[in-house]
């Protein structure tokens, strides 16, 4: 009674077993919102992009700086090297004086594209020569400590600003005279300001050149990862387009870069995994709510003439009875899609004992061996073998096939269950019938649940749809596999393998 409100409660196309529309969340279509904080690709690009040519052009910058520098003091040190070596050729001359005075007077020259000061100092400190205007500019206290000629006094320069200019200083002492027995000591101050504006100016324009790489490195960054992207979010448009009722839909093309391009075709595999399992699922709600129907219909029907006028009570004993049947046609579906349901589930393991399978065998073929003889149909058994697995799986499933093959086989026909080793190691169980045999376009969905091809096979009711289907699930939860061949009036054999491990 509770099945019947039920059912009168639900609309039409329920009660005519048509599958009802799948309801889609309306969600689904909004892609989930980035996580705050978390940078998009095109951004991470962009920083990326930019990030290394920023780092490019430090380098090429620091390198043209380090290098024009590294050139203007090599300048420097050549040219105070050879003034040094000159004045202290003149120092030993004394009819060079005239020349020596020239020199010191000649670098004070505005004109002078190098500008050198030079002071002359005797042993006691005291000036003898200096280049004009050196006095106001640089004071001979500012200078270090003379060194010789001979200790590399080029090491022991110093650089100084001065009235907003910038200077070389170095001190030297050196022999005069021909004989050499006086010191001279030499204050030489060059006038670096030149070069010192030209590295400012030259950092300076560094810095700007900089500046617009960094811009310029972020436009194109930005240019750059969006063009790179545009693929990428052509395939997220089209997938936001697929919904339950159009899993037909594809990503893969020509047009798609190669890594974007594996990209789509692992997407669409997943879409035709997506399509199977959707197609497969609402055949499996019709073909349920079939299954389901057909009793349900007897049980109400057999209510309904039962109830129409008053009966005997053997009358009502035999409609008991069937009713009773309808019921355990029910009960061994649910049980069965129970199974199926726990052998789904992906913690679900089978137990591992070791057991003799030539046993369970005849164990199960003695319980059938009434029905087999009432249906005149022979049954044998050859080989043996010993199995580590779940010995009630194990013989769940021999039921199964063998209560199936009697199903399928007419009178004086005959069933074999041939158990054998491969190689010593995998185990094989085929049970062969020669019964009506099955069809090939129905064959890729024989293990389907609740599949039963466009007619019946067999020519006595009473089979759920379920056997096959929890014939595979023990075989996976075994590790092993499941197969048929069939051929049309010639009979049907399914094998069962047991894997190395297993046996």
């Amino acid at each position: 009674m509770c099945l019947k409100n039920a059912d009168s409660n639900e609309p039409e196309n329920r009660r005519t077993g048509e599958s009802a529309p799948v309801a889609v969340s309306p969600f689904r279509r909004f892609a989930p919102s980035p996580a705050l904080g978390t940078p998009s690709i095109t951004q991470r690009l962009t920083l990326l992009y930019v990030a290394s040519t920023t780092a490019l052009l430090l380098l090429a910058a620091g390198f043209l700086y380090w290098t024009l520098k590294r050139n203007l003091d090599h300048t420097r040190l050549a040219l105070l090297g050879s003034k040094i070596e000159v004045l202290r050729l003149l120092l030993r001359e004394p009819d060079k004086s005239a020349v020596l005075a020239s020199e010191v007077e000649h670098e004070a020259s505005e004109n002078h594209p190098l500008r050198y000061y030079l002071r002359i100092l005797d042993e006691q400190g005291q000036m003898l020569l200096e280049t004009p205007g050196m006095k106001g500019l640089v004071a001979a206290t500012l200078f270090p400590a003379p060194v010789e000629v001979t200790d590399e006094p080029l090491n022991r320069i110093e650089e100084m600003s001065l009235a907003g200019r910038s200077f070389l200083l170095v001190s030297v002492r050196a022999a005069a005279g021909v004989a050499g027995q006086e010191k001279r000591t030499l204050q030489i101050a060059l006038d670096t300001t030149t070069g010192a504006v030209l590295l400012a100016d030259y950092r300076r324009k560094l810095l700007t050149v900089l500046v617009l790489g960094m811009v310029f490195a972020a436009v194109a960054g930005v240019w750059v990862a969006r063009k790179g992207m545009r693929p990428l979010m052509e395939i997220t448009q089209t997938a936001q387009h697929i919904t339950a009722s159009q899993l037909h839909e594809r990503i893969a093309g020509a047009r798609w870069p190669a890594e974007l391009a594996q990209l789509a075709a692992a997407f669409d595999a997943m879409l035709d995994r997506l399509e199977d399992s959707f197609t497969r699922l609402s055949q499996f709600s019709a073909d349920l709510a079939h299954a389901l129907r057909s009793p349900i219909n007897n049980l109400r029907g057999e209510a309904e003439v039962s109830l129409a006028r008053s009966r005997t009570p053997e009358e009502y004993q035999q409609v008991l009875a069937s009713s009773l049947e309808e019921y355990e046609r029910l009960s061994r579906m649910i049980d069965g899609l129970l199974f199926l349901a726990r052998a789904d589930d992906p913690k679900a393991a089978a137990e591992r004992v070791r057991f003799d399978a030539r046993k369970e065998i005849d164990a199960v073929r003695e319980f059938y061996e009434a029905l087999a003889i009432e249906r005149e149909v022979d049954v044998t058994c050859e080989g043996n073998s010993w199995l580590t697995g779940d010995p009630m799986l194990f013989r769940r499933a021999v039921s199964n096939l063998l209560a199936n093959a009697l199903r399928h086989t007419p009178a004086r026909g005959s069933v074999r269950l041939a158990l054998r080793s491969l190689d010593g190691q995998a185990v094989e169980l085929s049970v062969c019938d020669t019964g009506s045999g099955i069809a090939p376009e129905h064959l890729p969905r024989i293990f389907d649940r609740l599949y039963r091809g466009d007619q019946p096979r067999s020519p006595v009711p009473g089979g759920s749809g379920l056997g096959l289907a929890i014939v595979q699930s023990i075989m996976r939860l075994h590790g092993g596999t499941a197969s048929v061949e069939s051929r049309l009036e010639q009979g049907t054999t399914v094998t069962l393998k047991f894997p190395a491990q297993n046996s």
